[in-house]
């Protein structure tokens, strides 16, 4: 961009007056004068750049030859811009994107093109859909190589390296230029949206991938040309069906979200493949993360062969399935019934469904009923086994946690269950943040006994965290009630949360 080619021209001027100790004394007054001298001015896609005039006559020649390189150099950089006419377009117009260019070319003979083209590749011409070797009209035995508009102008172009291999092969370094056909097949899709978007504005190319479906999260200003968009990705992504964008945030007991479909068929029943398991769901109707693959893979590494899972908020399968496929009895839950039923397939479909219990209850209920009645069958034999319950919930996780005081009646062995709980926060230290909220619902303090991973990056400010710890045995434990010696006092409540400062984007 030429405001980044500005700063470095800048910057290369100040090394040059650097090594001039005649100039140190006027440098401050020639460096001022550089920064107002130095003009990009926009004019019709074209940039004028012109030398600082304060420049002793040794320096201005040099000056004026480097920034009459520099002015070549802007103007190859917006060679492959869309023409100015697609500006505000809010119909896909595939026709309209055609535009002429002038590229450099080399004459090389057509027997060493293959042996050439490997010496050359981060020099040739790369667009998508775009062949670098084209015939030569006018010697049927030579081709022309294309070569980047942005790195070669002319045979000083080439670095060292490049001359001898050239030189080894025989081909002239004089530069040809070729006129080529750009179409709207080689166009990138950020190139594309920002020519259409309005100038200034956040363009949005980015999406998470679900399958067939590109799900996407557009802002306020690119909601006119939301239908364009939608195309545009459909068409650079292959395999991708259906663009969807999501309506309003994750504000329902379901955890799914509305979605308007913004291209392609009105599909959502997808695959999708995640740490070497399938699974297969509505996407419209259930949620799925594709971010979380890592998370999930973390979760399930802490496992070992016949320990007790038992995932409160179990969605489609992605921490019980892997964690059955350890060897592990896995009893999952999700109070939705289209998750349940997905989860259920899932099962099936990795050949786990024997070593997993499916439920479709709240997830205190899940607490107070099952799990509570499983947690009281193995007590007294649980072996060498580890008892392990993830609750991956983050905007109410934590808020369960109080469905553990007094759970069972009497400790019956040392054997206490591991609760990976996970939670959003806003706050400047999120560790202590969520291990504060931890404490306050337990009870207990959980200072030296827990920690606490990073997930990921939400949204500005806010962060997806996952605390692990035991539970305490005075917390799960009717019979340990009275001997509650590190309850957390009330006035060390967890800290209120930070207004988020991007209101624009949501989770």
């Amino acid at each position: 961009p030429a405001p980044t080619i500005v700063f470095k021209t800048m910057r290369f001027m100040q090394r040059i007056f650097s090594f001039n100790t005649r100039l140190q004394n006027t440098k401050s007054k020639i460096w001022a004068d550089i920064k107002t001298s130095l003009v990009v001015t926009r004019q019709k896609r074209s940039f004028l750049i012109r030398p600082p005039k304060f420049i002793p006559l040794f320096f201005r020649f040099h000056c004026t030859a480097f920034l009459e390189m520099l002015k070549g150099k802007v103007e190859e950089e917006h060679v492959f811009v869309p023409p100015r006419h697609v500006h505000g377009m809010t119909e896909l117009k595939r026709d309209a994107f055609t535009k002429s260019i002038n590229v450099p070319a080399l004459k090389v003979k057509k027997e060493i093109i293959n042996r050439l083209m490997k010496p050359l590749k981060q020099i040739a011409l790369q667009r998508p859909g775009l062949k670098r070797v084209m015939e030569d009209p006018e010697d049927e035995n030579k081709r022309l190589i294309l070569l980047d508009p942005c790195q070669i102008s002319s045979a000083d172009s080439f670095d060292d390296s490049i001359k001898i291999v050239l030189g080894q092969f025989g081909v002239d370094l004089q530069v040809y230029t070729h006129n080529l056909e750009l179409t709207y097949e080689n166009f990138k899709t950020e190139e594309i949206l920002r020519a259409v978007l309005p100038e200034g504005q956040d363009v949005t190319s980015s999406f998470s991938r679900v399958g067939h479906i590109a799900h996407m999260n557009l802002r306020e200003h690119q909601l006119p040309y939301r239908y364009l968009v939608g195309q545009v990705i459909i068409d650079k992504n292959p395999g991708v069906t259906s663009v969807v964008n999501k309506t309003n945030i994750i504000d329902n007991a379901y955890r799914n979200f509305q979605m308007e479909l913004l291209a392609g068929e009105d599909n959502m029943i997808t695959k999708v493949k995640e740490n070497g398991f399938t699974y297969e769901f509505d996407f419209s109707k259930v949620y799925w993360n594709p971010r979380l693959g890592t998370e999930h893979n973390r979760i399930v590494a802490l496992l070992k062969a016949e320990d007790i899972v038992f995932d409160v908020f179990a969605g489609v399968g992605p921490f019980a399935i892997p964690a059955a496929k350890k060897n592990c009895a896995v009893l999952a839950n999700d109070l939705n019934p289209e998750s349940c039923k997905w989860l259920v397939h899932n099962c099936k479909l990795n050949k786990v469904d024997r070593r997993v219990k499916t439920f479709s209850l709240d997830g205190r209920d899940f607490i107070l009923g099952p799990l509570k009645d499983e947690l009281n069958k193995i007590s007294t034999d649980v072996g060498n086994s580890s008892v392990h319950i993830i609750m991956n919930l983050p905007a109410l996780a934590i808020d369960f946690l109080d469905a553990f005081k007094n759970l069972l009646d009497k400790a019956s062995n040392n054997n206490l269950p591991t609760v990976h709980c996970y939670g959003f926060s806003k706050d400047d230290n999120p560790a202590k943040d969520i291990k504060e909220k931890a404490e306050s619902v337990l009870g207990v303090s959980l200072e030296g006994h827990c920690c606490v991973h990073q997930v990921r990056n939400v949204a500005p400010n806010k962060e997806m965290m996952c605390i692990s710890f035991q539970l305490p045995a005075e917390v799960l434990y009717k019979e340990h009630s009275q001997f509650q010696v590190s309850v957390i006092p009330e006035e060390n409540e967890p800290k209120p949360k930070r207004i988020r400062t991007d209101p624009s984007v949501q989770e």
